[in-house]
């Protein structure tokens, strides 16, 4: 008879464990803090080993299947970011920053701040380390993104892209990039306070075959529904 109430005891204890562990939202991510850092092409800053990778599942598959995951830090005056795409062939031909980057190889953050507001950021970066940062404004799914102005010195961001390489065969790229608060002040709840939560999602698309696309949390109509976009809070 003790043994059965050691037993029970046992699963007393370890019962809210389990409930915690059931009850993990997915549309969550908790972002940490770190001290501002330099991006390197190598991507293997020993900030980045603070946290962990969200791996972003692949939606559309008409394309090759790959493997696609990033990790987001903040600190006192912005947002970083780093992906990591299983890539056997780059599609990139454009140089031009604020070009149709995601007519071609491209990952993308896009950060709603607050609410009760339909204007959310969209950065977009190539293997080119060809970069689109706009503000979108997007009432009842009509949105146009608008460019920054004065866009140097502060509001600048830092962004890094390279190929990765086995011998002659690529086999992916790395993109890095840091978002400056001072970029975002158009839009409300910047800059991030312990606790805040801002509506996220993250993207990549790939035109090996077609065009195969990944989302953290999934779409409808396009990357710009913003409705569906999951949760980060700021730890």
């Amino acid at each position: 008879m003790k043994y059965k109430y050691k037993l029970f005891a046992l699963l007393f204890l370890l019962t809210p464990i389990v409930i915690f562990a059931l009850s993990v939202d997915d549309s969550l991510i908790v972002v940490r803090k770190t001290a501002d850092f330099e991006l390197t092409k190598a991507g293997n800053e020993s900030e980045w080993k603070s946290t962990s990778f969200v791996v972003l599942p692949q939606r559309k598959k008409s394309g090759v299947l790959y493997e696609t995951k990033m990790k987001i830090l903040y600190s006192d005056l912005g947002i970083y970011c780093l992906y990591e795409c299983e890539d056997n062939k780059i599609t990139a031909t454009l140089k031009e920053d604020f070009s149709d980057i995601y007519n071609e190889d491209v990952v993308e953050a896009f950060f709603w701040t607050m609410e009760s507001s339909p204007i959310y950021f969209e950065y977009e970066l190539s293997p080119n380390n060809v970069e689109l940062p706009i503000i979108v404004p997007n009432y009842n799914g009509k949105f146009m993104g608008w460019r920054p102005w004065h866009y140097e010195g502060v509001k600048k961001t830092r962004h890094q892209s390279v190929i990765r390489k086995e011998g002659d065969k690529v086999v992916g790229w790395t993109a890095q990039f840091f978002i400056p608060y001072k970029l975002l002040e158009p839009l409300q709840n910047v800059p991030p306070t312990k606790g805040m939560k801002w509506r996220a999602n993250f993207y990549r698309i790939d035109y090996d075959k077609g065009s195969s696309s990944w989302s953290w949390k999934q779409t409808q109509k396009n990357f710009h529904d913003y409705e569906r976009f999951g949760t980060i809070i700021f730890d």
